[in-house]
């Protein structure tokens, strides 16, 4: 899960395909005009930001196509916390990874650069910076 640490963002409503479960904190990015959940392949252009509450199978909107709210940074270098697959160091801090899945950063892959490690918490959670939607660099 992406946890905002630092910075400025805002919150934009977008459309959300219709009976898709998605985590809250997940980045998310488009298919076919609607927001799903990011995967390992998903380019850092293409990630909207982060959604701000979980949509689950329980939700009496569930079924339907509307709009979500999502959490998108407004400056370059906002922070987000988020766990790491394992084996995050120091010597990690400034290069690029890329993501396992919607709310994990992969230490062991830079094909889509999508976070830029600025902080080690443990082995298996840091702090990043986010090169994403209109943030790529």
């Amino acid at each position: 899960m992406f946890i905002l640490k630092e910075g400025l963002t805002k919150n934009i409503q977008l459309p959300v395909t219709a009976s898709t479960v998605i985590a809250a904190g997940s980045l998310v990015d488009y298919s076919s005009g609607k927001l799903v959940a990011s995967t390992s392949s998903s380019a850092g252009k293409d990630v909207a930001g982060v959604l701000v509450k979980a949509i689950t199978a329980a939700d009496d909107d569930y079924a339907d196509e509307r709009l979500v709210d999502v959490q998108v940074p407004v400056e370059k270098n906002t922070i987000w916390e988020a766990p790491v697959t394992s084996g995050l160091v120091a010597a990690d801090i400034g290069l690029y990874q890329d993501i396992t899945d919607a709310v994990t950063v992969d230490r062991a892959t830079s094909t889509y650069d999508i976070a830029q490690c600025v902080r080690v918490i443990s082995t298996t959670k840091g702090h990043f910076f986010l090169n994403i939607g209109g943030l790529v660099t």
